[in-house]
């Protein structure tokens, strides 16, 4: 070197002294590992002694797996992504890391698979974060109660069956009778809420996912909505892992102080991919031959559905989860433990639905154990004998049908009953704001409807939702101005007839 060159940081010869200074010797101990057998979805391993439960493992031709199975001389596998060189023999080795996936506001409106991947075609997805797929559900201390009301825009949900944010309600019921397009309702409704929503479909077929997309676009619900999406073609660990990434997607915002909306549908089919895999990989088989901890993973999953404290930042995760049964068996097993896991259940009925009457919730198996307490006062004072009057009505019309002779009061009780059943009749893709819920409620209690045939009740529900402007008149209002704007808007003026007997609170 020249005598007059001072070295610097351009200098290699500097960059390579200083790297030599840093340089410190210790043992240094790697693990290769072979795998011994592939196929349908699984992968065993041998010599990786140090493998644990959830962690990567990477194999020499690019794929990649989650360690869900350990024993003495062997690690079982689930593969994540394979490639058609993947075949016994090939090296496999632990980076060191867990199964996480990218969150943040980068990813509304993206459609992802459940390592965060974008499936949409818009691009890399420019996420500065990430986070645990199976973490911790949060502490009690940081949990509060149930008591801001998350509106589905549902008439019977949101009037009878309340879900508060924070709460974890079950939607249930056999194929083809509604379940996602309730959900997909409640998350169109969440439009002007404030709400972060994530919709994850497990299993789905390709024309499933493509519709449940389209609808969310087509209403402007993937502005903040997000779809984690495991199709019916995914390898079974993908189905298996795609509850817990949107709920790790959802975690974050909620952590943040923000109100999230997480939809798992479904799991049954999350189940089923579950025990799949569980017997591949050798778990003993319990009940129906699913897994003991089939219990243990979905409480795992929903726990973690909570109202936070405000020290805790306030926020919350609201869960939706459907369950498909069959033939109407609600005391299968899957049901039965998701029934027992959440804050109550919304049945759909298949003989509701084969009559025409939809939504086909049935009121009588539908419960919140939440209740009142996640809704607005106004809401829950007019809506609060309305459930106990329609379950009588239900009652009652049973007689009916055997031509018996009933009193002028129980004939009175089954015409409101049957006027109820039809203003609880709603169109799909329609959830409706809760002014205009408060609004039939009091058109309803204050006898405004009695009477009407069916035109002239479908034109005094439309000019009652024309004039109800969200916002123009807050919930919190006297009572009597709303009376005044429900009477002036279903064309009763104010010295019309005196209020029916309703039953509901005063």
């Amino acid at each position: 070197m020249p005598a007059d060159r001072t070295p610097g940081n351009d200098d290699p010869l500097a960059r390579q002294r200083e790297r030599l200074a840093d340089y410190r010797f210790g043992l240094r101990v790697g693990e290769r590992g072979k795998v011994v057998s592939v196929g349908d979805g699984v992968a065993w391993i041998d010599g990786l002694p140090s493998a644990a439960i959830d962690e990567i493992v990477a194999f020499d031709d690019g794929s990649e797996a989650v360690v869900f199975q350990l024993e003495p001389t062997r690690v079982g596998a689930i593969l994540l992504r394979q490639s058609p060189q993947l075949k016994a023999g090939v090296g496999a080795r632990l980076p060191g890391s867990g199964l996480r996936v990218g969150v943040g506001d980068a990813l509304l409106g993206r459609i992802v698979d459940p390592l965060g991947l974008p499936l949409d075609g818009l691009g890399p997805l420019d996420t500065v974060a990430s986070r645990a797929l199976d973490g911790p559900s949060p502490a009690i201390v940081a949990r509060d109660f149930v008591s801001r009301p998350l509106y589905t825009g549902n008439k019977i949900v949101d009037t009878m069956i309340p879900i508060g944010k924070g709460q974890r309600q079950l939607v249930i019921g056999d194929n083809g009778v509604g379940k996602t397009a309730f959900a997909l309702d409640t998350v169109i409704h969440q439009r002007t809420r404030n709400v972060r929503c994530v919709y994850v479909l497990v299993g789905q077929k390709r024309s499933s996912v493509v519709q449940a997309m389209q609808t969310l676009r087509d209403a402007g619900a993937l502005d903040y909505t997000t779809l984690v999406v495991a199709e019916a073609t995914a390898m079974p660990g993908l189905k298996y892992l795609a509850p817990f990434a949107g709920c790790a997607i959802a975690e974050h915002w909620s952590d943040e102080g923000r109100d999230t909306l997480v939809v798992y549908d479904d799991l049954s089919t999350h189940a089923r991919a579950y025990r799949e895999l569980s017997l591949l990989l050798r778990h003993p088989p319990g009940r129906e031959a699913f897994p003991g901890d089939i219990f243990y993973l979905h409480a795992r999953l929903l726990e973690r559905s909570t109202s936070r404290a405000p020290a805790s930042g306030g926020g919350s995760m609201t869960a939706l989860p459907i369950v498909e049964t069959e033939q109407g068996e609600i005391a299968a097993y899957i049901p039965t433990n998701l029934i027992s896991i959440t804050d109550g259940q919304i049945y759909l009925d298949t003989a509701l639905f084969e009559r025409g009457t939809l939504p086909a919730i049935d009121v009588t198996r539908s419960v919140s154990r939440i209740g009142g307490k996640a809704q607005d006062a106004p809401i829950k004072k007019e809506a609060g004998r309305i459930k106990l009057d329609y379950l009588q009505f239900l009652e009652l019309e049973v007689f009916t049908r055997f031509g018996t002779r009933l009193e002028a009061a129980m004939q009175q009780r089954i015409r409101r009953g049957q006027l109820l059943r039809r203003l609880l009749l709603q169109d799909r893709l329609d959830p409706l704001p809760i002014e205009f819920q408060l609004g039939w409620l009091l058109a309803y209690n204050e006898g405004l409807l009695d009477g009407l045939d069916e035109a002239a009740l479908r034109g005094a529900l439309d000019r009652l939702r024309s004039r109800i402007v969200v916002g123009d008149l807050p919930l919190e209002a006297p009572r009597a101005q709303w009376v005044a704007l429900v009477r002036a808007s279903v064309g009763v003026p104010p010295e019309g007839p005196a209020p029916s007997p309703t039953g509901a609170e005063s």
